[in-house]
């Protein structure tokens, strides 16, 4: 029989195995998943607890038109109901607590401003109907800066979708333009965000935990503490992997010709280091490339048919920005958020403090966030763009405070009450986590930068997660690590079913015209 190993334990991974057993007809026990952490779902993780305080480094948004993670999910029960699949917890979520923003921008001294019409001029306008029209090729190596002018980084639009999404002005103008093609059906809803879907949980908890245990109840061998530092591969023609490399004690691994070999080329979240309520994260190791990447190195060598990981992994000052996690004993924090915005907990979606220099974004989320979070905690999440820039209140750049420190700084900006701020700050244990690759996807970059999922040639190699290539859909999503993994186990047997098209909105014309009229509100 064959055997399937995938490198790496994110949600590439994991779904590959998914779709191995579902439309592959793999026996669970063929398949072995290595994982160099002490636990599986990469950058869907979720730890902590609510004496130490819990820890998030981020929080993925989903929309109707995630295809391939709704059909994956639509079979796997849910972590507190079996009798419904985890996509149907996602849709009863949403209807029972659908994001109504009324609050999405907060300017100076917490004045709340309407980002209903988007603050557009006629220039702006022309420019974003240019680059959704321009040819993806004709922006290689092109930044957003580089279409748009400089006006158009101060609307109330962009303010908006750059903190939805985590875009920087010196970002790709080819991720860009995928991102308006792929979400325009958004933009006539964008400022209440009530297109965006979420998980009931954090991403942990509702999708890598019970996708996980359907997993092992088939039989999956998940291996942790096990990192692949090469792949050796056969003389001759082709594309065909012959043996897995690891580090320590672990024996190198012979692949038959017949096997299958998945690999998860980069991580977004490597290098991550957490803070703690009284101490700033340490500083990145980045010295040399994190092991995700340096694996891409090695395999990428004198093959262009690799990709260039040197394009994500070398610009850590553009790909760099912190999130940090909040957990309260008090709800004195939901209580005024709720006043606030006039919505209740879990119903006012993103909050951007415009006036930030870090460029602040809060969410509270309905609670509980963790499945098994106690009654009278809470948790809140939020990050910072712009974490090398000194802030107002607490003058030094954001990567030097400690979680103590970035509350001040958020009570700060929303202009909280003192009594209220100080029953917050003494309730509150806030941990930081800079994360200097976090949107190295976005990177400026070319066609070619990032491999096929399955390269030409290839007889039992793919690439998978967001640094492989799936023309049309886009990176810093659950979805696009579902597509491609659904796409190299499809390809690599040659399966008849294949992931559904990505959602182009932008080819509908009555969507083109709501989002037309929506650039021209006043």
């Amino acid at each position: 029989m064959a055997k399937a190993y995938l490198v790496g334990g994110g949600i590439a991974a994991l779904s590959a195995a998914a779709f191995l057993i579902r439309d592959g007809g793999f026996t669970g026990s063929d398949i072995h998943v290595f994982e160099e952490q002490e636990e599986v779902g990469g950058s869907l993780d979720a730890g902590g607890t609510p004496e130490a305080g819990y820890t998030m480094r981020g929080g993925r948004m989903f929309e109707a038109q995630f295809r391939c993670t709704y059909d994956l999910l639509s079979g796997i029960p849910s972590l507190d109901d079996p009798a419904i699949s985890a996509t149907q917890d996602i849709m009863n979520s949403h209807e029972e607590s659908p994001w109504d923003d009324a609050t999405r921008l907060v300017g100076a001294g917490g004045e709340i401003r309407d980002g209903h019409a988007m603050g557009f001029s006629e220039r702006h306008r022309l420019e974003l109907v240019a680059c959704l029209a321009t040819p993806e090729r004709m922006l290689d190596g092109k930044r957003i800066t580089d279409c748009f002018s400089e006006g158009f980084f101060t609307t109330d639009f962009w303010y908006m979708w750059c903190t939805t999404f985590a875009f920087e002005p010196w970002h790709s103008a080819i991720e860009f333009r995928r991102y308006l093609r792929r979400f325009v059906h958004l933009f006539p809803e964008f400022e209440t965000m009530s297109g965006i879907y979420r998980t009931r949980y954090n991403q942990y908890d509702s999708i890598v935990r019970p996708l996980t245990a359907w997993l092992l109840e088939r039989g999956v061998r998940i291996h942790t503490g096990h990192r692949v530092t090469d792949l050796s591969f056969r003389a001759g023609p082709g594309t065909s992997v012959e043996r897995i490399h690891f580090t320590g004690a672990h024996a190198d691994l012979p692949v038959a010709p017949e096997d299958l070999v998945f690999v998860t080329n980069g991580s977004m979240t490597a290098d991550s280091t957490l803070g703690s309520h009284t101490a700033p994260p340490e500083g990145p190791r980045t010295s040399r490339s994190p092991s995700s990447f340096l694996l891409w190195h090695r395999l990428a060598r004198g093959r262009e048919d690799f990709g260039r990981p040197e394009v994500f992994d070398r610009s850590v000052a553009d790909s760099t920005w912190e999130s940090f996690t909040v957990t309260a004993k008090d709800p004195a924090f939901l209580d005024w958020m709720e006043t606030f915005t006039g919505r209740a907990t879990g119903r006012g979606g993103l909050l951007t403090l415009t006036d930030s220099p870090w460029l602040l974004t809060v969410v509270v989320n309905r609670q509980p966030v963790y499945q098994q979070q106690p009654d009278g905690v809470s948790v809140w999440w939020g990050y910072g763009l712009f974490p090398d820039k000194p802030g107002t209140y607490v003058r030094k750049p954001m990567r030097e405070c400690s979680g103590e420190e970035i509350l001040q700084e958020v009570l700060h900006h929303l202009a909280v009450d003192a009594a209220t701020a100080e029953r917050v700050a003494e309730a509150s244990t806030v941990i930081p986590c800079l994360m200097p690759y976090i949107t190295s996807q976005f990177l400026v970059r070319r066609h070619g930068d990032r491999p096929p999922v399955v390269p030409e040639g290839s007889t039992n190699l793919a690439f998978i997660g967001q640094y492989a290539e799936v023309p049309d859909d886009v990176v810093f999503t659950v979805e696009y690590s579902v597509r491609t993994a659904w796409t190299a186990v499809a390809q690599l047997l040659g399966l008849d079913r294949q992931p559904p098209a990505v959602h182009k909105g932008h080819h509908d014309p009555h969507v083109l015209a709501q989002a037309l009229h929506t650039m021209h509100r006043k």
